[in-house]
């Protein structure tokens, strides 16, 4: 990547960290900290461990687009194989630039492409972040869905959360359908052609439409070959994303450790499904300021946990994202190029 738009990156993010710092009480984050103690630091070393499920489900993604790298056009150095460490480094920058970016994919995504494409050309590097991200986004409707069956299961009903739960499990089961079209059909010119009927971006859509179809018609039928070619490949990437999303539930369980020692780790993956699900509604605010707080609470009051235990928890998970926020955003910097 050409060193001004890296600098570009890391100015942009590093404004928007300073933003979300600034929000902060630091007397009330210092109290958390030091009430959390040896928990707080595991909590910010299990995404040392959860970014590694993430780059594990883009590398075989990637690594499975070799077999079909002749549909591409012939850009130097496609055949490039791809350091894990350094793929490892990309995906921590990427999340950085999507919690700091409103509407989230507009930073990390461009970051991620920009970064892979002088490797394995534009198109497979296009096509490899567009198939991340849409296994990223499945997982987490899949997650969704299957809490709705443990609430169900492990939780006490009324005609109130029975109509909530019900409505929850049709919008990810209409979302998984929608998700499963996209991937037997593609999504990158279906994309485009919704982008040219948008008002201020249509004109740009339809000339870069126009000029670039063969190109997009070319990163849906690697999209389509994932799904229907390498079977295993997108249940593979699907199970890490969805699996990352369960061992995600360790963080708030550690946290909830320190004031409820009596804490069940069935409800902490409750509390994670519907903070994720009522924070991503709000998906336009960067670092999701407010959305994530408002989901511990409710979380954690439909599932009878005190609302300061809510507040405390939240306070910690916001704390842990600037902090790999922050990391993210230096590793933009000290990223080394990769051997061509």
């Amino acid at each position: 990547m050409k060193k001004k738009y890296q600098n570009g990156f890391l100015i942009f993010g590093l404004v928007v960290l300073a933003l979300m710092v600034s929000q902060l009480d630091f007397k009330e984050v210092w109290d958390g900290i030091n009430r959390a103690g040896y928990w707080f630091l595991a909590v910010v070393l299990l995404w040392a461990v959860l970014y590694v499920f993430n780059t594990g489900a883009w590398y075989i993604i990637i690594r499975s687009q070799e077999h079909h790298a002749a549909t591409a056009v012939p850009d130097e150095g496609k055949n490039v194989k791809i350091n894990f460490f350094w793929l490892y480094k990309i995906t921590v920058s990427g999340f950085a630039l999507n919690y700091a970016t409103p509407g989230g994919l507009m930073g990390g995504e461009p970051y991620r492409i920009m970064s892979l494409s002088p490797l394995i050309g534009t198109e497979r590097a296009t096509s490899s972040v567009l198939l991340y991200v849409m296994t990223h986004i499945f997982s987490h409707f899949w997650f969704w869905l299957l809490s709705c069956v443990l609430y169900v299961v492990t939780q006490p009903m009324n005609v109130g959360m029975g109509i909530l739960i019900a409505s929850v499990a049709a919008f990810c089961l209409t979302a998984i359908w929608f998700f499963l079209k996209g991937y037997k059909r593609g999504i990158a010119m279906s994309g485009m052609r919704l982008l040219s009927h948008i008002p201020l971006v249509k004109r740009w859509a339809k000339r870069f439409f126009d000029s670039h179809a063969e190109q997009l018609s070319t990163i849906d039928s690697q999209i389509a070959a994932l799904h229907s070619q390498n079977p295993r490949t997108f249940f593979a990437a699907v199970f890490l994303e969805l699996s990352c999303r369960v061992v995600s539930a360790l963080e708030i369980f550690f946290i909830l450790l320190v004031i409820m020692p009596s804490a069940n780790y069935l409800q902490c993956i409750l509390i994670l499904a519907f903070t994720s699900l009522f924070a991503n509604m709000l998906f336009f605010i960067p670092l999701q300021l407010g959305g994530r707080e408002g989901g511990f609470l409710l979380s954690a009051k439909g599932l009878a946990i005190g609302a300061s235990e809510g507040i405390f928890v939240a306070l910690l998970v916001r704390l842990r994202e600037i902090i790999w926020t922050a990391l993210g955003l230096l590793l933009i910097k000290l990223e080394k190029k990769q051997k061509e």
